[in-house]
C-alpha cells in the first residue's frame, strides 16, 4: 500500500496498506499521491517507510512516534501458522458483488478498490469490502512455508474495525482474474485508475474450500495497529509463474517478516 492513515478502531490510527495500496501507509515516492491501504480512508502523510534499508521493516518502529507499535506490539502480524486449535466459528459468508475496475500503484503495492455494496458477513457481523491488494512472497507462513504471493482483502464493519482474509496464491495455471488486473496495472506510482468498460468480482480469487486460521493480528504495514481480525485461507489458488514475475518486476519484494505469536491463540475453522 501508500498511504495515509486510516482510522481503526476508535482507539488506534491506522496507516497504509502493505504496499498492497494495502495499507495506507508512506510510499517510496513521498512526492506522489497516497493510495489507502488496508481499506481506510486517507488522513493526512505518514512518515517514509520501505521492506528494506535503513527505513525498512527492521526500523518501522523506530521511524516515528506512530509507528511505535511495529516495535512494541503483542498482537502483530504476519506470523507463521504452526499449529492450531480446532474449534467451532462462524463461517465466513461473502457477499461480493460485481464492481468496477478501480486500480492504483501506491508505491508499496498493486491495489483494487472496490466498489461499494459488497460485504462479508461474519456472525451477523457486516463488514463492507473496501479493497485488495497483493505481496511478494506470501507475508503469513503455514507451516513455515512461505507461497508466491499473498492477496488481502480489507473489510471494515460500521464500528470501524477491520477484518481482512488471506488468499495464498502459487505458481501454476494461469490466472484469467489476475491477467484482467496485470493488464491494467499502472506501472508507476500514482493516483487511482479507473478502467472503463471492465467490471471484476473479486470472489474469483477466493479459495473452493474455505477452512481457514483465525487469529487477533495487525495491519502488515505501518502503524502497524492492532486488533485486526485475520482469517487466512488454508487453500491456496494459482497464478502462472509469468503472472508472479509480472508483479515482481515492479515490487521484488513487499512482504513484512513473520512476527512473534507469543500468547496469541490461533483457531483452524473447518469448511461448512
Amino acid at each position: 500500500m501508500r498511504v495515509s492513515r486510516l482510522l481503526l478502531y476508535p482507539m488506534a490510527a491506522v496507516a497504509a496498506a502493505a504496499s498492497l495500496a494495502f495499507f495506507p501507509g508512506a510510499s517510496r515516492a513521498a512526492d506522489k499521491p497516497k493510495a489507502e491501504a488496508h481499506g481506510a480512508p486517507a488522513a493526512g502523510h505518514a512518515p517514509h517507510w520501505e521492506y528494506k534499508g535503513e527505513a525498512g521493516a527492521e526500523n518501522w518502529g523506530k521511524l516515528a512516534e506512530e509507528f511505535a507499535t511495529c516495535r512494541t506490539g503483542a498482537k502483530q502480524s504476519p506470523i507463521n501458522i504452526i499449529s492450531s486449535a480446532t474449534a467451532t466459528q462462524p463461517r465466513l459468508d461473502f457477499r461480493y458483488q460485481p464492481s468496477s475496475l478501480r486500480i492504483v500503484n501506491n508505491g508499496h503495492t498493486i491495489q483494487v478498490n472496490y466498489d461499494p455494496g459488497s460485504t462479508l458477513v461474519i456472525d451477523s457481523q457486516v463488514y463492507q469490502l473496501l479493497q485488495f491488494h497483493f505481496h511478494t512472497p506470501s507475508e503469513h507462513m503455514l507451516q513455515g512455508k512461505a507461497y508466491d504471493m499473498e492477496a488481502h482483502f480489507v473489510h471494515r464493519n460500521a464500528e470501524g474495525k477491520l477484518a481482512v482474509v488471506g488468499v495464498m496464491l502459487k505458481a501454476g495455471a494461469d490466472n484469467g482474474f489476475v491477467n484482467t488486473l496485470w493488464a491494467n496495472m499502472p506501472k508507476a506510482a500514482g493516483p487511482e485508475k479507473v478502467v472503463d468498460g471492465v467490471t471484476i468480482d473479486a470472489q474469483v480469487l477466493l479459495p473452493e474450500r474455505r477452512t481457514y486460521f483465525l487469529y487477533s493480528g495487525s495491519l502488515t504495514t505501518p502503524p502497524c495497529s492492532e486488533e485486526v481480525r485475520w482469517q487466512v485461507f488454508q487453500d491456496p489458488i494459482e497464478v502462472s509463474a509469468g503472472q508472479v514475475a509480472a508483479f515482481k518486476q515492479l515490487f521484488p519484494m513487499n512482504a513484512r517478516p513473520v512476527q512473534p505469536l507469543k500468547s496469541r491463540a490461533v483457531t483452524a475453522v473447518s469448511a461448512r
